[in-house]
């Protein structure tokens, strides 16, 4: 294991892959509505997605492809808000890796 990968945090990589989902709340969560968005990068065990809506770190998340309607729970790390009143929020998948089956069929504009 690399010591950059210790000091930030990151054990794993990122690939900068947009991807269409649905950004909902998780099971028993306070409503905040559901949304249609994109990944701004993905990898086995997070993404960054971008919202219209804050998020609070520890709130859960459902994030489903609408290319096959894969559907993962997600925990919310970071929310930051970005200059045109969007912000990106940090999902880990409770430690579970995931394989995205569409990473091949979506490339980054």
């Amino acid at each position: 294991m690399q010591i950059s990968s210790l000091l930030n945090g990151r054990m794993d990589k990122r690939l900068p892959i947009a991807m269409v989902v649905q950004l909902a709340q998780g099971q028993g969560q306070p409503i905040k509505g559901s949304e249609v968005t994109y990944t701004d990068n993905i990898s086995v065990n997070g993404a960054r997605v971008v919202s219209t809506h804050a998020w609070q770190a520890g709130e859960i998340v459902q994030l489903t492809s609408l290319r096959d309607e894969t559907t993962i729970r997600g925990k919310v790390i970071y929310c930051q808000k970005l200059v045109d009143d969007r912000y990106c929020i940090g999902l880990n998948f409770s430690g579970r890796p995931v394989t995205w089956s569409t990473f091949r069929s979506y490339s980054r504009t």
